[in-house]
């Protein structure tokens, strides 16, 4: 692509290199390679970056670009990271244009245009220009919004000449009444019905105003007695105006007549990188008849040198004698032409003065001496004086990041900050200034970070209630010295009181001086329906405990009754900081939990569990028994896993939040490491169903197999079952009808038989009830179980094994060599 956009360009330069000769030697790559990134703002880089889309490069083709015009690889590096922070960043909405209203008054010929493809190459040629000090001036004549366009609808200026193409409008009124539209000729004569030619070429609009008037009273218009004439200019001509020197397009341009100076040095794209921007010459019939200083206009808005072009005039722009440049913290850093009797103090207000952060006491000189450069200081009061010098490059620099009389305090006193070091100021005086010390400001050492002659830091410390209470010498501050108070509450844990259990906020809370167990319940939001008030614990932390005793106490422990209206004595016992506070449940006190049973049952439904010893044949009687369709042997029991891990989930302490939640996250591991090392889905993983024999339990209720019910257990007594489901490992994955007789392997068949990765040893059915049966070994023999309707076949994968490469042969080999020579040498021994 970067290939056939190159052929491309290459071809554009050919087919337009007569056209285009004067302006690609003006916009030739200017080398980079004393170019700073880092110097640039943020406002040149992004300017390069519209000019580089305008063109039609991307961020690669301009960095290479760069490249090529000889900037080092160290500030291409910086100029890609610059353009990535900017475009993050960038918010920049698209330039508006201009539209351009109808005029009353039209030219008479086609203005000259630029083809696109001179402007395409010249863009491409100025995007890395911004890189460079910018030329003051030189986007007046760049800026698409400012085009000096001549005014066509302006009223016909008295002193314009008129000539060739030149319509005039003639309008007769009063006892006559005429309208001519005449255009002059190329021979300078309009040609008046009834009248004949007449010669105004050459002639202001004034003069052949009064022509026309005697004309026509001589042709018994009676002009004066009732009728009168005017005359107007209509559409107008063009001019050819040269343009030469050092311009951006030099050649012949066609303008229209009312056309100034600016107007021609517009179109052709203003001065050069070499050209004068305050010696412009209009030269007309051989003759310098003004100099432009296009200075006036930017700083002044001076036009007085803007004058009216007349027909082959030629505009002149010679080389600048003395150009200087001016960096840092001015308002309009760049390069500045410099005339005869200018000063520095010139140049700066070229640039439009100081910023508010510069250095103003001297500006630093790089001057050109003979074959190198020197540095040269001019203090503010030379300004005036000092005569700039070709080549100049004058660097105004940043006021100090410093201060030569600031002192700083912080921490426990109202108003902390910075603050003036004024004559005599002490610790003392500081804090005043500062709105003085706030409650839990820590007096008894505070201290000041002082910063020593030689820049290095030294801490000094004191006693602020001494000097508060004068019984301690105040302390006089330096600049930059820096006082911390501390708080009380900085120098200590933050006091919190925790309360668990039967309440309805369990967690911490912030410990307040008095507080009682009362009040820390009502922040808890009080007890849960089945919190026990007359037994309360509260565990404090001990100091004295004795590291060499055994039995040493590691907390007091202190049993409290409240009362449930939380007016008992003891409701007013008083806590410390850290201690916990438990609330325990009423004994006895019990939510009602419920069992599912579903399926093949009489009275299918939620059941409540009336004793803890209820057991599934209870809940099976209260459910009215079995239908005749139950299939008994199917039968399953589903039960949470937090109830299978013993987990109370009607506790809502933070204690026992954290531990639900710690052995549910602990199953959840169990589960995917299971699926991840054997590749079942998740229908598979059934670690919540609990294999029961219904039949046994019904046949002797009560007994062992007859398990106890959980709350949110799901008794399941499905329909008689018909299939069996082959799964895992098997060509064809299938559910099979079942036949009484049938074997494993008669199933596996069923399903297309073993993959070649199937693990047949490790084969496994899975009952209805949740039961797990595996593949046994006899000597060489697979003896798989037995398949029952409901079940469900599962075939795993082999394990993927690594082969044996010679580097691991290598290392077995040489470790084994070394086993042997260190067995030789110890029974050498």
């Amino acid at each position: 692509m970067k290939y056939l956009k190159s052929i491309a360009f290459s071809l554009l330069f050919i087919v337009n290199f007569i056209v285009s000769q004067p302006l690609l030697a003006q916009t030739m790559p200017q080398n980079l390679s004393n170019v700073n990134v880092n110097e640039l703002s943020d406002g040149q880089i992004r300017q390069l970056m519209q000019q580089a889309q305008s063109a039609g490069l991307n961020d690669q083709q301009l960095l290479q670009e760069a490249a090529n015009r000889g900037m080092p690889q160290e500030q291409i590096q910086n100029l890609q990271k610059r353009i990535l922070i900017l475009r993050k960043s960038n918010n920049n909405a698209a330039n508006s244009s201009d539209t351009l209203s109808s005029q009353a008054r039209r030219l008479n010929y086609k203005p000259d245009t630029i083809p696109d493809t001179l402007n395409n190459l010249k863009n491409r040629a100025d995007i890395l220009n911004t890189l460079q000090p910018k030329i003051f001036g030189a986007d007046l004549f760049r800026n698409k919004n400012l085009t000096f366009e001549p005014n066509l609808s302006l009223a016909t200026p008295i002193n314009y000449i008129l000539g060739p193409n030149d319509q005039l409008n003639i309008n007769v009124y009063g006892n006559s009444v005429v309208n001519w539209k005449l255009s002059v000729s190329p021979e300078g004569n309009i040609n008046i019905p009834g009248i004949g030619l007449l010669n105004v070429s050459g002639k202001t609009i004034e003069i052949a105003t009064l022509i026309i008037r005697n004309k026509l009273i001589a042709a018994n218009y009676a002009i004066g007695r009732g009728t009168n004439v005017q005359v107007t200019l209509g559409n107008i001509r063009s001019i050819k105006v040269i343009i030469v020197g050092e311009v951006v397009k030099p050649g012949t341009y066609t303008l229209p007549s009312l056309a100034t100076v600016f107007n021609a040095l517009y179109a052709a794209g203003g001065p050069g990188d070499n050209g004068s921007f305050r010696q412009i010459e209009v030269i007309r019939n051989n003759h310098i008849i003004r100099r432009l200083d296009i200075y006036d206009f930017l700083l002044k808005g001076e036009q007085k040198d803007n004058i009216r072009l007349e027909d082959q005039d030629i505009i002149s722009i010679p080389t600048y004698r003395i150009r200087v440049e001016m960096t840092g913290e001015v308002k309009r850093p760049g390069l500045f032409e410099v005339l005869p009797g200018e000063t520095l103090k010139d140049i700066i207000g070229f640039a439009g003065g100081f910023t508010d952060q510069a250095y103003t006491d001297l500006i630093k000189v790089s001057q050109i001496s003979e074959q190198q450069r020197r540095l040269t200081d001019v203090p503010e009061a030379d300004f005036s004086n000092y005569i700039p010098l070709r080549g100049d490059k004058y660097t105004v620099e940043h006021i100090l990041n410093r201060y030569e009389n600031r002192v700083t305090i912080k921490g426990a006193v109202f108003r902390p900050g910075e603050y003036e070091l004024e004559k005599g100021l002490t610790v003392s005086r500081l804090i005043q200034k500062a709105a003085g010390l706030k409650e839990d400001a820590f007096t008894g050492r505070v201290g000041i970070t002082r910063l020593k002659s030689d820049n290095t830091i030294e801490q000094l410390s004191f006693n602020l209630g001494d000097i508060i209470n004068k019984s301690a010498v105040d302390i006089p501050l330096q600049r930059e010295d820096i006082i911390n108070v501390s708080s009380l509450f900085d120098l200590r844990g933050k006091y919190k009181v925790s309360i668990k259990g039967e309440i309805r906020k369990p967690g911490d809370f912030i410990y307040a001086d008095s507080m009682k167990v009362a009040d820390l319940i009502i922040k808890a939001g009080g007890f849960t329906e089945g919190a026990s008030p007359k037994r309360i614990e509260v565990s404090r932390r001990v100091f004295d405990s004795d590291p060499k005793v055994k039995n040493s106490r590691i907390a007091q422990v202190y049993s409290v009754n409240v009362g449930a209206d939380l007016k008992a004595d003891d409701a007013n016992f008083t806590l410390k900081p850290f201690d916990n506070v438990s609330v325990y449940s009423l004994p006895g006190f019990e939510i009602q939990k419920t069992v599912k049973v579903e399926g093949e049952v009489v009275y299918p439904g939620y059941y409540t569990i009336e004793k803890k010893d209820e057991k599934i044949s209870d809940i099976i009687a209260r459910a009215g028994g079995l239908t005749v369709f139950a299939d008994i042997e199917g039968s399953s029991l589903k039960r949470d896993n937090t109830a299978i891990l013993g987990i109370d989930k009607t506790k809502n302490d933070s204690t026992t939040l954290t531990l639900n939640k710690e052995r549910a996250e602990r199953m959840k591991r169990l589960q995917r490491s299971y699926m991840d090392s054997t590749k079942t889905d998740t229908t598979q993983f059934r670690n919540n169903y609990i294999g029961i024999n219904l039949k046994k339990i019904l046949d002797n209720p009560g007994k062992g197999d007859d398990l106890i019910v959980e709350d949110n257990d799901v008794l399941r007594i499905p329909k008689q079952q018909q299939v069996v489901r082959v799964n895992g490992e098997v060509l064809y994955p299938s559910a099979v009808v079942y036949t009484s007789g049938k074997t494993f392997k008669d199933y596996v068949l069923n399903a297309g038989g073993f993959s070649p990765v199937a693990l047949k040893s490790g084969a496994y059915v899975v009952y209805p009830n949740g039961t797990v049966n595996g593949t046994r070994k006899f000597l060489f023999f697979n003896n798989h179980p037995k398949v029952k309707p409901g079940s469900e076949i599962y075939v795993p994968r082999k394990p993927v094994t690594k082969g044996t490469s010679l580097q691991d042969i290598l290392g077995f080999t040489t470790g084994l060599v070394s086993l042997v020579v260190l067995f030789i040498t110890i029974k050498k021994l």
